[in-house]
């Protein structure tokens, strides 16, 4: 199995669940995070004087799949989230070694 996090802009993450829920997805972790990459936050103009804002909103998201799924799952991600400007996101996935459902106890892919 493995874990897929994305970090995107917040107005992509309808596009992006929408099109994670047609492929089948069933499940995912939504948070709200900030932070900057290459663009380094940007300057905003409030009242008439200048604000740096270091750190840009963004929203991670998270998707557990089989490790067949995986390249395909983050195909979707890249797709919806993409605009073609600056701070789009970043995705990667991780290998997961145990996934149990607390509530039954399942583990392995049955959990997911």
């Amino acid at each position: 199995m493995r874990l897929i996090t994305a970090i995107i802009k917040p107005f992509k993450l309808d596009d992006v669940k929408a099109a994670l829920e047609q492929f089948g997805v069933k499940g995912m972790t939504v948070s709200e995070a900030s932070g900057y990459g290459r663009q380094r936050g940007h300057t905003e103009v409030y009242r008439g004087a200048e604000y740096q804002v270091d750190l840009v909103p963004k929203v991670r998201l998270e998707v557990l799949t089989e490790e067949d799924d995986a390249e395909d799952v983050i195909d979707v991600i890249v797709k919806a989230a993409h605009t073609g400007k600056i701070g789009d996101g970043k995705v990667w996935s991780v290998p997961v070694d145990t996934v149990i459902r607390v509530r039954t106890g399942e583990r392995g892919p049955e959990a997911l």
